[in-house]
């Protein structure tokens, strides 16, 4: 039947050209960029989920997830969005196959095979825990090996965001992962960090070299079941004369202690480079094919080794209506410690006794029935205690405690810490939740988002120091862009060392931590303060132009006058007259040099008496040098009457009858 989603433009942008791959929550299509024209991969989220919040998130956060990753060993994420009621995300193309599909093609491979494969595969999740991200699917479907012998991690669906203690944690109350690859704290308590792939990782590299996983079993918990409560045990123990180097290293990647473990993949790819050491194994290609090493004979297990059907644990999702292929991803509740059965509530059937069947062999399964008949019951327990009350918590109190304990508490309690939506806050320090929602003290189930309103500490603005001596337009249209929360003013004042129209200062100053609607005082310069004139009269022009100038006036020199007070070549007067007061700073100042005594015009005395005329001459600043003959009369004078003559000359007459 042909897909109707081959053929569809998505955004305008992508046509879905191919059906590449097909699982229960998404499909995979070859696709063409009709942009970038290329070729690439969408992955669309399947029909019955594009409605659920929760799932659409999981797609959103692959992307993120992805995006934030750039790796030559993990596979690009390039775009995501929805279109025509298809929720999608865009990738890079690899062409080859996954290392499933090598597995089943080649049934195991060897240890150098195996290195080869998962030296690049460790690169690709360093990369990703050093960003703070961990996987929590790391299985062979996720593993993909291109033509060119390129190894890329895939599929962040279910990646997270290390917070807080280190972890991420289930969501919902339901555990999802690939049972077969998950580690004992997914399944007791739902969290995962970067050990939680490291012990996936684990089981990928015994899984390598003997052809299948370490557990097998008719259900997902009864797999879960052998996770939580056995050792991996060593490969060696299915594929003789495999080095006991390799057995260690795949021991202490799988110990059900994370402790124990490797603390993230460059520790484990660290500890890998040491063994291909100590054993001499030279680096060979990335198999991308079928082995040219010859037939590989398996050695019977404790397990089937037949090939997967969909009725195998490792490939049901529970809660569904079908039953996929193998390596599909797994949702079941967390185990919690101690003995988990089935999840569906069925008992299992107890083989009837046949005739002629050895007594021993009839009492072995007898006690096997009661052994499962018990451990059904404690799972349908288990299970009836998780939907009762079990999947419920209480939400801790968090108001005022630091940001980092109140992770540590929601994680405790078994909720998710959405964290944070920074406010600020006059009443809380930095660093302090402020409220939560919901609040604390309520009931919640576990695995809820619990949004955390955390403190950034007093909201505080500052005047930049560089605004100083910057021009007040500039500066009051750059605090009305930038610091729109203060209220500017501003304010004149006269600066001697700041030119006119320059910001001088701030009050208060630049620097000083504000407040919201704070008002901050621009003083722009006035330019130079006035100066007062000296009083320069009775010294020389020189000596006066040198003593104005020094004070920045401009000195200009008018006409000369006369002054019976400043001898001839002095100044005599400045303009503005220092009584005036301060004058401008730069203004122009006008002096005035004495060229002598000021000019009278000789009286005419003649024909008055000598006192007469010594009185009109005196009178007219003039002085008097008598000549006497017989009599009483002027008769004569010089200078004569009507000429001008400095105050002072002398003025004969002559004295007659």
């Amino acid at each position: 039947m042909t897909d109707p989603v081959v053929g569809v433009v998505l955004e305008g942008r992508y046509r879905l050209e191919e059906r590449l791959a097909r699982g229960g929550m998404s499909t995979v299509y070859a696709a063409t960029d009709l942009r970038l024209h290329r070729t690439v991969a969408v992955k669309v989220m399947a029909e019955h989920l594009a409605h659920d919040p929760t799932f659409v998130d999981r797609f959103t956060r692959e992307a993120r997830a992805a995006a934030m990753l750039s790796h030559p060993n993990v596979v690009g994420v390039s775009d995501q969005g929805s279109d025509q009621g298809l929720v999608f995300l865009v990738m890079e193309l690899v062409r080859g196959r996954t290392l499933r599909d090598l597995l089943t093609a080649r049934g195991r491979l060897t240890v150098a095979e195996a290195f080869a494969v998962l030296e690049p595969t460790l690169a690709g999740l360093t990369a990703a825990h050093r960003a703070g991200i961990v996987h929590r699917d790391i299985k062979p479907e996720n593993v993909l090996i291109g033509v060119d012998g390129v190894v890329k991690v895939a599929d962040f669906g279910l990646a997270r965001a290390v917070v807080g203690t280190g972890q991420t944690s289930q969501t919902g109350g339901v555990l999802i992962g690939t049972v077969a690859y998950l580690s004992p704290e997914q399944l007791e308590r739902g969290r995962a960090d970067a050990r939680s792939d490291i012990y996936a990782a684990g089981i990928v590299l015994y899984e390598m070299l003997t052809g299948h996983p370490p557990y097998g079993g008719d259900t997902p918990l009864a797999v879960a079941y052998q996770h939580v409560h056995h050792d991996v045990p060593a490969p060696s123990a299915e594929v003789p004369g495999l080095p006991w180097a390799v057995d260690e290293l795949v021991a202490r990647t799988t110990r059900r202690d994370p402790a124990g473990r490797p603390l993230d993949a460059g520790a484990f790819l660290a500890e890998l480079g040491h063994v291909r050491k100590d054993l001499g194994i030279e680096p060979v290609p990335v198999p991308t094919g079928r082995s040219t090493a010859g037939p590989q004979t398996l050695r019977p297990t404790n397990r089937p080794t037949r090939p997967r059907h969909p009725s195998d644990p490792g490939t049901a999702v529970l809660g569904s209506q079908r039953t996929d292929r193998a390596g599909r991803t797994s949702m079941l509740p967390a185990m919690g410690a101690g003995p988990t059965m089935n999840v569906n509530g069925r008992r299992p059937a107890v083989e009837r006794v046949r005739p002629g069947v050895p007594q021993h062999i009839r009492r072995r399964r007898a006690r096997l029935a009661v052994a499962l008949v018990a451990l059904l019951t404690i799972t349908i327990g288990a299970i009836g205690w998780w939907l009762g009350e079990g999947r419920w918590t209480t939400v801790p109190e968090l108001v005022g405690q630091d940001q980092n304990a109140a992770i540590d508490l929601l994680q405790a309690a078994g909720l998710d810490p959405d964290c944070c939506e920074k406010v600020w806050s006059e009443e809380f320090p930095a660093g302090a939740v402020m409220s939560t929602e919901p609040t604390g003290g309520g009931e919640a189930i576990r695995g809820t988002d619990i949004r955390l309103v955390v403190s950034q500490g007093p909201e505080r603005f500052t005047v930049p120091t560089d605004l100083v001596h910057q021009p007040v337009t500039d500066v009051v249209a750059f605090l009305q862009d930038e610091r729109p929360a203060l209220q500017v003013a501003t304010a004149e004042e006269y600066d001697n060392d700041v030119d006119k129209g320059l910001v001088v200062r701030f009050d208060p100053p630049a620097g000083t931590e504000l407040k919201r609607d704070q008002v901050v005082t621009v003083f722009v310069s006035l330019g130079h303060a006035p100066v007062a004139v000296p009083d320069v009269t009775g010294q020389s022009p020189e000596q006066a132009q040198a003593n104005l100038e020094s004070l920045g006036f401009t000195v200009t020199r008018g006409e000369d006058g006369r002054s019976a007070d400043v001898d001839t070549g002095e100044v005599m007067a400045v303009s503005p007259a220092p009584a005036a007061g301060p004058a401008p700073y730069g203004s122009e100042v006008t002096i005035t040099v004495s060229a002598g005594l000021p000019l009278v015009t000789v009286p005419d005395v003649v024909g008055m008496t000598e006192d007469e005329a010594r009185a009109a001459l005196e009178a007219a600043g003039l002085t008097v040098d008598a000549t006497k003959f017989f009599g009483n009369k002027v008769r004569q004078q010089q200078p004569a009457a009507g000429e001008s003559v400095e105050q002072g000359t002398g003025v004969k007459i002559l004295v007659a009858f």
